[in-house]
């Protein structure tokens, strides 16, 4: 995915995607590597993500699951009504939805762990917790409206052009060890 970018000044940049999408970034980390110039970002405004409860014939309660998104466009004029009666505003933006607004402070027990597909570098099945925000349904199915207890991490690089581009998994999978490095030595300055 190849992102325009908007300066706001050294510490924010805006990702724009494909479909003209903005998602505002705060620059947390710069560092050059193999002669690129690569960002750590954080979104500015909290990440949220909309799952929906999916029937298992051999689970009574329910699998939580990640909508399409097709999905997305459906649901969204819902979630965004939901999340506003909670002072939350609801955006489509580029990479992931988020919500401008006060998150209420985080409670364990309003919270959830859902599995991934990956496995750990031991082979335990990793997982990502989420801070359950609102429910809502749409044409009579139940969604969740959450946000991830961990920041939302996004690595990008900048191209000959100048312009932001998102690190791909495969990507990010075989600079893993350099990027981990640099980051720890700044961190370590």
């Amino acid at each position: 995915m190849a992102d325009d970018t908007q300066a706001f000044d050294d510490s924010a940049v805006v990702l724009t995607d494909d479909a003209g999408r903005f998602l505002p970034c705060q620059v947390e980390q710069r560092f050059d590597l193999n002669g690129r110039e690569y960002l750590l970002l954080l979104p500015i405004d909290s990440p949220i993500e909309i799952f929906v409860w999916q029937e298992e014939e051999e689970d009574d309660d329910g699998v939580l699951m990640d909508i399409e998104d097709d999905d997305i466009d459906l649901v969204f004029p819902t979630a965004k009504a939901v999340l506003a009666e909670h002072n939350l505003t609801l955006q489509r933006t580029a990479i992931t939805l988020t919500a401008a607004g006060e998150l209420p402070e985080v409670d364990e027990e309003n919270c959830l762990i859902l599995e991934l597909d990956e496995v750990d570098e031991a082979g335990d099945p990793m997982t990502e917790e989420f801070q359950v925000l609102a429910n809502c349904f749409h044409d009579e199915q139940e969604y969740v409206l959450c946000t991830p207890v961990e920041p939302l991490l996004i690595f990008a690089y900048r191209t000959a052009k100048g312009t932001l581009a998102i690190v791909t998994p495969e990507e990010f999978q075989a600079i893993r060890g350099s990027l981990e490095e640099k980051l720890f030595d700044v961190l370590d300055d």
